[in-house]
């Protein structure tokens, strides 16, 4: 049966694992609830959360701003990455910008846009975007110049236009590393959102865990650090999906290889 395959199966038995110790220290440790609370404290501030709507509402502010900010990173990383790996003077020009931009830590430049830009959705949007923008751009500058010399000359002895070496060449080989970095940029982007909703706002899942921290609700704390956990395994797992959609004439081209052999 599907379900019994060994990859789920595994997956499964290690969280019930987990769960199992997480209730056996938490009891044998004696520990009181604002400490380390009991699986079933959180299960039941998990359904408090749920009936309330709190833990829905939150979700969804943080859910909106990574999810915009992915869109805004994505798109100018895209359009730079292109840009740069088509033109060296222009890589010379900006490669010190963009490489000091990430080398100053994200919690030190949130505070900055939280002033600049105020405490609404507009900050987190774009700590998001800077957070996703490196990954995406180096990974899209990488897949780029992986192209090989030989047929960028092909494309040109056919006369080829350059939307149709970008859309026949350039992209389909560029696809594999650009969401390789569009992998990492899903789960960067969740903790973006999360870094800019501690520094300051007044909803979201980061918001919720800074309010339950301060009133000592450590289960409330666990219930907002499962729902960042599920919303990064969600996030990752659409990428997954896409690139398998995207990129499954490459295991059609394995299988006819192998036929062929």
């Amino acid at each position: 049966m599907k379900w019994l395959r060994p990859g789920p199966l595994l997956i499964f038995t290690s969280v019930v694992a987990f769960i199992l110790l997480w209730w056996i220290v938490s009891r044998l440790g004696n520990f009181p609830a604002f400490i380390l609370p009991a699986p079933g404290e959180v299960w039941e501030r998990l359904g408090q959360a749920l009936r309330d709507g709190s833990l829905l509402r939150h979700s969804w502010t943080t859910l909106s701003e990574v999810l915009i900010g992915m869109l805004l990173g994505v798109s100018v990383a895209a359009l730079l990455g292109y840009v740069i790996a088509r033109s060296p003077v222009i890589e010379r020009l900006l490669s010190p910008y963009v490489v000091a931009s990430q080398s100053v830590p994200i919690v030190a430049i949130a505070p900055l846009l939280v002033i600049w830009f105020g405490s609404g959705i507009t900050s987190k949007v774009l700590i998001c975007a800077l957070i996703v923008f490196f990954p995406v751009l180096v990974n899209t500058i990488v897949g780029l110049r992986s192209v090989p010399d030989d047929l960028r000359d092909l494309m040109r002895s056919l006369l080829a236009t350059r939307w149709q070496t970008f859309a026949k060449l350039e992209a389909p080989t560029a696809l594999p590393v650009f969401l390789g970095g569009l992998r990492i940029g899903a789960t960067l982007a969740v903790i973006g959102a999360v870094v800019g909703e501690f520094v300051g706002a007044d909803r979201g899942l980061g918001f919720m865990v800074n309010q339950a921290r301060g009133q000592y609700d450590t289960a409330l704390v666990f219930v907002a650090v499962l729902a960042l956990v599920l919303m990064a395994m969600s996030l990752y797992g659409v990428v997954v999906m896409i690139e398998s959609r995207l990129l499954s004439w490459r295991q059609r081209s394995k299988d006819t290889e192998k036929g062929e052999v």
